[in-house]
């Protein structure tokens, strides 16, 4: 049976592969890597820095893939990703199919493949589907919430308090919940549209990168500085991920 081996690749930095992720990569017939078009061209290019750096198997293929593009027009936000969901696992079991009868192969997932990223959920679609048999494991990596913390050197939850890890759609529903919460997949600065005069954040984008840019301050007095920063990186690289901490409180201000 085929096996697909599911690798967190950390948030952009080659040298947060672990040792499992390397050894891994090395074991596989082919690597996978997706495409998104010029815009996003530096996604790509990382993938491709890590196999560079880090693959010393010859017989291990690297693959390049294009992703399909998500459909948005009269479709809710779910019925759109449902559907660009269906539309990857067909590719993927497109190129499973391409692997020796008992091949291995390989998907180099940004962060780590638990917290907000798809491919498990898509790769269990496919297998599910019943169309080619193949079974998979999964490599954590290090996650942009990891990668946040340590650029700004602080702990990410308070003393014996709640996390909660949203998105920027979900903060502008619901708010704050909790005395800390990490704020991802946010393309719609929604932490500019919170009034709270007692909030902190701690912002940073291309974490672990050269281009690593990182805010931290009061959110009234910082918000439009990072709205300002984010917009002009986001044109110079053709892409973004960035990622925040919004806090309130501090350690041991309830005894």
């Amino acid at each position: 049976m085929r096996r697909i081996h599911i690798i967190g690749i950390g948030t952009g930095n080659p040298e947060h592969l672990t040792v499992q992720a390397i050894n891994a990569m090395n074991a596989v017939d082919a690597i996978f890597i997706p495409t998104k078009g010029a815009e996003k061209e530096g996604l790509a290019a990382v993938r491709r820095e890590i196999c560079s750096r880090y693959v010393t198997n010859s017989r291990t293929a690297i693959i390049e893939f294009a992703v399909p593009k998500r459909a948005t027009t009269d479709r809710t936000y779910l019925e759109s990703v449902d559907e660009w969901h269906a539309a990857i696992a067909e590719t993927y079991v497109r190129l499973i199919k391409e692997l020796p009868e008992a091949g291995e192969g390989a998907f180099l997932v940004w962060g780590d493949p638990s917290l907000y990223d798809s491919t498990i959920r898509i790769l269990e679609r496919a297998r599910q589907a019943g169309t080619l048999a193949f079974d998979f494991s999964v490599i954590p990596g290090i996650t942009s919430v990891q990668a946040l913390a340590a650029s700004h050197r602080i702990p990410i939850n308070l003393v014996g308090k709640p996390l909660e890890i949203t998105t920027g759609r979900r903060l502008l529903d619901q708010g704050i919940q909790a005395e800390s919460t990490v704020v991802m997949l946010d393309g719609e600065t929604a932490f500019s549209k919170i009034d709270d005069p007692d909030t902190d954040i701690f912002w940073g984008a291309y974490l672990g990168t050269p281009d690593e840019i990182t805010r931290a301050g009061r959110l009234a007095d910082v918000a439009e500085e990072i709205v300002r920063l984010r917009a002009e990186a986001r044109a110079r690289h053709g892409w973004i991920m960035d990622v925040y901490l919004l806090r309130k409180g501090h350690d041991f201000d309830d005894l």
